[in-house]
């Protein structure tokens, strides 16, 4: 787990393959979003291409200012990736408990809700990355003993 916070980067471009097999894999899958009168959908596969992009972008980051020798905040560390990582997996669970069967409107609201705040936390969370770099550029460099 040391290893895991001592270079975010890894779990972060490790995830890209993975994430773009699934959007690869979703076939024609597609995600249904109503805001008002208005419906966005968007294929899983952009969806999978556009979080790619994100988290290469992230990892990329991580990986240069550890390459120049900078120190992350562990607890920052923990809290970006527990966020990405974590928020996903809970909506995941939670996304297979709506009721189809059964039309419980009230539960899928409910449901519904919870995902809708769990997704804006990560997105929020998300504002933790450049609070890291900017915490990692403003500390003295890694001093190493040769």
């Amino acid at each position: 787990m040391n290893k895991l916070i001592e270079k975010p980067h890894l779990i972060f471009l490790l995830a890209i393959p993975i994430i773009m097999l699934f959007g690869i894999l979703s076939g024609g899958a597609v995600l249904d979003i109503n805001f008002h009168d208005t419906y966005y959908v968007v294929s899983h596969l952009h969806l999978s291409i556009l979080i790619s992009i994100l988290f290469g972008i992230i990892g990329v980051g991580y990986w240069i200012m550890q390459k120049v020798g900078r120190k992350f905040s562990k607890w920052l560390n923990w809290t970006h990736i527990g966020l990405t990582f974590g928020g996903t997996f809970v909506v995941w669970i939670l996304s297979k408990f709506y009721q189809t069967e059964i039309m419980e409107y009230e539960f899928n609201n409910n449901l519904t809700l919870i995902i809708t705040l769990i997704i804006l936390l990560m997105i929020v969370g998300q504002l933790i990355f450049p609070i890291n770099i900017i915490y990692g550029l403003s500390k003295m460099k890694n001093k190493t003993i040769d």
